[in-house]
């Protein structure tokens, strides 16, 4: 059996079984007593197993991405719009995943007092645990990010401090010749690799943690929740189709001078493959033979601007990220200040960079962000069932902004008089990512 359909019976199992002994025992002593001493440590242990693997995926994924880009000083005209465009479109998809959050407020509709003794569980979890609750934009924020020692930031889960670290050591790397950087780039990639297996062997017991993690709150909490999630999968799911259908629209059309619903028509296969595979690697091949055939895109600029799209570009990742992020703040009763979605905006922006290309790959990086801003990390244990589903649509949402990129970057280098090879052959594509 599939592992998201066996972690979705997980979830489906959990909940029934929460909302029984709920309202059996109405969230009684003896109830709480098994949580306490069966489910939750359980749950939580599953839940550690994925954080430990926080910093060595940043570390690895980030490095070697930026890294894979070659010496940035040599990126050209090319190189420079296609970062521009994926930053521009990952920025604009969190914003609007994060707006629709903010218009719908899913999360609102729970009991408050169900929200009290959320809090009231968790709150021990959420403290500290990667240390930004409540930052906003400032200087002394600015200040943090620049580590005076990496290795203590490391030690102390200063998350804003490790990348910005990882970001500079992956453009030292690119900077470097081949062979000097070769030695270091080889361990990453040894790390990057050591970091997956251990997330796929965590992932393995994934419907087991689940199953422990929405029981422990559906039996303390009842029912409500999960009508809660529904309104969040509708609002996720009607964000993604908004910025398909309307936002892309509007960049093809203005910015890259296409008939939009023509550009969409063209590359329905690709968005179909998308939907089916949840994967940007896989759905690679046929990305690239649509851009080429059908909307008639030099070799030079598909061939550059995809394969880096298909690791670097996440605009669905980080628009579910947002979402997600603030969704889980409103169950828990926590407001979060306009300064902290900047800082959600920000991370789900760079975390996107670094997502490892499996199931659940992810989900590190979410807990991450949900921890930057004091939100309980156990939360995901709420979404993670539905999450299937929501890869498939927000794939969609990545490889369309793929092309997208690609469209503008062709119309840029016909408009500058450059040739659409200009730049191709400065960077070496990195190897794609689901």
């Amino acid at each position: 059996m599939p592992l998201h359909i066996r972690i979705l019976l997980g979830l489906v199992l959990g909940a029934v079984a929460g909302v029984t002994t709920n309202l059996l025992t109405h969230g009684g002593p003896y109830t709480e007593r098994f949580v306490k001493l069966v489910t939750e440590p359980i749950g939580k242990i599953w839940l550690s197993c994925l954080i430990m693997t926080v910093i060595p995926l940043i570390v690895s994924s980030l490095a070697l991405g930026v890294a894979g880009l070659g010496d940035l000083r040599k990126l050209g005209r090319m190189g420079a719009v296609t970062l521009a465009c994926f930053l521009s479109l990952t920025a604009l998809a969190t914003v609007l995943g994060l707006a629709a959050m903010n218009y719908v407020r899913p999360g609102d509709d729970l009991d408050p007092d169900v929200k009290t003794r959320l809090l009231e569980t968790y709150r021990s979890e959420a403290e500290g645990a990667m240390g930004l609750s409540g930052t906003a934009f400032s200087m002394d924020l600015l200040i943090k990010i620049v580590p005076r020692n990496p290795i203590k930031a490391a030690a102390e889960g200063d998350m804003l401090a490790i990348i910005f670290f990882t970001l500079v050591l992956g453009a030292a790397l690119a900077a470097l010749p081949g062979e000097r950087a070769g030695p270091l780039l080889a361990l990453l990639e040894s790390l990057g690799q050591a970091t997956v297996a251990i997330i796929h062997g965590v992932m393995f017991f994934g419907p087991l943690g689940v199953f422990c993690l929405i029981y422990s709150v559906t039996a303390r909490f009842g029912f409500d929740l999960l009508l809660n999630l529904l309104k969040y999968v509708l609002t996720v799911v009607g964000s993604l189709a908004f910025m398909q259908v309307v936002g892309y629209a509007l960049i093809v059309r203005f910015v890259a001078g296409r008939n939009p619903w023509e550009f969409l028509r063209k590359i329905r296969l690709v968005m179909i493959t998308a939907f089916s595979t949840s994967s940007s690697s896989a759905t690679l091949p046929t990305t690239m033979q649509v851009a080429q055939e059908e909307l008639g895109l030099p070799r030079e600029v598909a061939g550059f601007v995809l394969p880096l799209g298909a690791t670097l570009n996440m605009n669905g990742t980080a628009l579910y990220e947002g979402a997600t992020v603030l969704f889980l703040a409103q169950v828990f009763g926590l407001p979060l200040s306009f300064g902290e979605q900047l800082v959600v905006v920000l991370m789900s922006v760079v975390t996107a960079i670094g997502v490892a290309g499996i199931p659940g790959g992810s989900l590190p990086l979410l807990m991450m962000v949900l921890g930057m801003v004091g939100v309980p990390m156990e939360g995901i244990a709420i979404i993670l069932g539905i999450d299937r589903i929501l890869d498939m649509c927000r794939t969609v949402l990545n490889v369309t902004g793929d092309l997208v990129t690609a469209a503008i970057v062709n119309r840029v280098e016909g408009r500058l008089g450059g040739g659409p090879g200009e730049s191709s052959s400065s960077s070496t594509p990195l190897a794609p990512k689901a």
